[in-house]
């Protein structure tokens, strides 16, 4: 984390505090910087709320740049700690021994993020002095918080790969929109539908379930309550984020401070999406 973001917090009993700082200035990533599949992630990134390099990101500066779109900290947190769990590749899960019960129950109350253990990206060897990190290219691991069937990458079994942003699908996406100004879930359902559809044919690997639907539904939903109002988005936002990998502040977005996206919110926004694309499994 860049000096200029620690200078702008604190901590006190155990809570991380913002203390005003002037807004960090957004700059193209660097040549070799290491990104993720998520252009928010890489938006923030690129802002300096996570190091520009995008990589030795440690898990409290991640968790804590999940405040600079609005979420609230428990929400954030969801996303992130995860994430360094460590990664198992899902073609292997069958040599995987099966966890019993109750020691799955003694690890959730160890530690209740491990409910989420199947997003972790961590690789062993990614420790500092004991301290676990990533780089956001790690974000990419097939099969962890990444999945098929993305808004605007290619999937892991095509020749793209899944890390690099396809301008075709995001050109595809703002054209869902009705009017030009503004995407709403229901544009957005249609999309995915449009893209689980197109990739059956495209993809002969695909991997599509339930529980990547919900993922990717829930992205969705994040990206429709942290820029837009949890209906729409502006297209203008949309494009900030996806064609530039920056949040939209130039085209007049504000990050929710005092109402702050959290779990139940979210569990309904989600809800809001699945209905919204439809798809049956």
């Amino acid at each position: 984390m860049g000096k200029n973001f620690l200078s702008c917090v604190s901590y006190q009993f155990g809570i991380l505090y913002f203390k005003g700082c002037s807004p960090i200035k957004f700059a193209i990533a660097p040549e070799r910087a290491s990104r993720s599949p998520c252009p928010v992630v890489n938006a923030l990134a690129n802002h300096g709320h996570l190091e520009r390099s995008g990589r030795t990101i440690y898990m409290e500066d991640l968790n804590a740049s999940m405040r600079h779109v609005g979420m609230s900290p428990l929400l954030g947190s969801v996303f992130a700690i995860p994430t360094y769990f460590e990664y198992h590749n899902p073609a292997k899960a069958y040599m995987k021994k099966p966890v019993g019960t109750w020691q799955r129950i003694w690890s959730l109350i160890k530690n209740l993020y491990s409910f989420f253990d199947y997003f972790g990206c961590w690789k062993a060897h990614q420790a500092i002095e004991g301290r676990k990190f990533l780089n956001l290219e790690d974000l990419a691991s097939h099969g962890a918080i990444e999945h098929d069937v993305s808004l605007s990458r290619r999937d892991f079994g095509q020749e793209q790969g899944n890390n690099d942003p396809q301008q075709d699908l995001i050109h595809e996406m703002l054209e869902y929109s009705f009017d030009g100004e503004s995407l709403t879930i229901d544009d957005l359902g249609r999309f995915i539908k449009a893209r689980i559809r197109r990739q059956l044919v495209d993809n002969p690997e695909l991997v599509y379930g339930p529980a990547e639907h919900q993922v990717n539904c829930g992205q969705i939903a994040l990206m429709m309550d942290c820029f837009g109002d949890g209906k729409t988005i502006p297209v203008s936002y949309v494009k900030a984020i996806f064609e530039d990998e920056r949040l939209p502040i130039e085209e007049g977005w504000k990050k929710r401070y005092w109402w702050t996206m959290g779990l139940i919110e979210f569990f309904g926004a989600v809800g809001n999406m699945v209905k919204a694309v439809g798809v049956q499994f």
